[in-house]
């Protein structure tokens, strides 16, 4: 029985590089890298992240995590009939022609894809060379289908609150009264990969109680499945990390909400209908209260009269090295008072050798940063700031 379970492991794991969708987010998350790289040199001449960083986001934690999901999938027994992974997969590849990537979220991939299941399980349909993976569908398969989408869920909220801060994107934009302000921008793509059992093959049950719901099959096999998760938030009335982790908080809420009541939908098959909906409908709304407390708050990043603030600080540079951070105002440079940029660059050229700011931090206090500057530094320190010059986007 061990060795069985080995061999489907191994069998499981070879079928994860036989996915379109895993190819297809390694293609999208560099096309992400790219044009933003592209944005970011328009607006500050320079890119903040180098054009591989969604791409090195895309597989770590999500990996973890999925191995993590998949122990407990696999401990409950739950199986998946292969029309939903079928349907999951064709979804996230349309949905992400709409280039809103968080429509590649479960709660829209997982969670559209359980309705065309139960409509081709009621109606009898079937697609052409995939007929086989419509024979196992019944009523008993819908419970299974949202209980993982509310571990996925659950997922793409630890994703966002551990990950989505990570180099959030600067960006200058035009507001309605034609003020040039800042938006920080976050646009990630990450894989969670999900060992599946599916009804057919090699497993047998080891207990007469698992998998709970075994579909009348007495077979099943393992499938390593990437599920992707995609997120899109723009912030430009607080600091990224604040708004980012409360977002990715509330989306951890909704997740353990579905993954409790899809469990009643092994008693009562109607609750998970109610569940797929409120998974959608649950997610959309957050989105959307996330956007109007964005949009009913001052802007964050725009131009101050006692300074200059920083918008971004580009990596491995003497700004990072200085300790400052994003949302920061620098107010004097070598004890002169600073009104733009320009001034900002004259006072660095007067001493070369060493460079002495007044900071007030983003908690209103006065903070002293000091620094000698060697041969080879980034000629600008590498501090990006909002101002009128630049290269802006059409609105915010």
């Amino acid at each position: 029985m061990v060795q069985i379970w080995l061999v489907e492991l191994l069998k499981g794991t070879g079928k994860l590089f036989l996915h379109p969708v895993l190819y297809y987010l390694v293609f999208l998350s560099g096309i992400l890298g790219v044009m933003r790289v592209k944005r970011e040199r328009k607006n500050f001449h320079v890119r903040a992240q180098d054009a591989y960083f969604e791409l090195r986001q895309l597989f770590p934690l999500g990996f973890i995590l999925g191995l993590i999901l998949s122990i407990i999938i696999i401990a409950a027994g739950v199986v998946v009939p292969f029309a939903a992974i079928l349907f999951t997969a064709g979804l996230t590849i349309l949905l992400s022609l709409t280039t809103n990537i968080r429509w590649m979220s479960p709660a829209y991939t997982v969670g559209t894809a359980f309705f065309a299941v139960v409509l081709f399980a009621q109606n009898n349909w079937t697609i052409p060379f995939f007929k086989k993976a419509f024979t196992s569908i019944s009523d008993m398969v819908y419970p299974s289908i949202v209980f993982v989408l509310g571990l996925l869920v659950i997922a793409e909220g630890i994703l966002i609150l551990k990950n989505g801060t990570k180099g959030t994107s600067p960006k200058l934009a035009k507001s309605k009264r034609g003020q040039v302000i800042g938006v920080h921008e976050v646009k990630r793509l990450w894989m969670v990969p999900l060992f599946l059992l599916i009804p057919g093959e090699a497993l047998q049950l080891p207990f007469d109680w698992w998998p709970v719901f075994h579909l009348g099959a007495e077979r099943y096999s393992l499938v390593f499945v990437p599920f992707a998760i995609g997120f899109h938030q723009q912030i430009k009335g607080n600091l990224p990390p604040v708004a980012i982790e409360r977002y990715g908080r509330q989306v951890i809420t909704l997740g353990i909400m579905i993954t409790l009541i899809a469990i009643a939908g092994y008693w009562y098959p109607i609750v998970s209908i109610i569940v797929a909906a409120l998974a959608v409908i649950g997610r959309e709304t957050l989105a959307l209260m996330a956007y109007l407390k964005d949009d009913n708050r001052p802007f964050y990043f725009s131009k101050k009269n006692n300074g200059l603030m920083i918008i971004g600080i580009i990596p491995e540079s003497p700004a990072e090295k200085m300790g400052l951070k994003v949302g920061e105002i620098i107010t004097k440079i070598n004890g002169i008072s600073l009104k733009n940029e320009k001034t900002f660059y004259e006072a660095l050229q007067k001493n070369r050798a060493h460079c002495k700011l007044d900071v007030l931090d983003t908690n209103g206090e006065i903070r002293f940063v000091q620094r000698v500057l060697f041969e080879g530094d980034h000629h600008e320190l590498g501090i990006l700031f909002v101002q009128d010059q630049r290269k802006y986007e059409k609105g915010a």
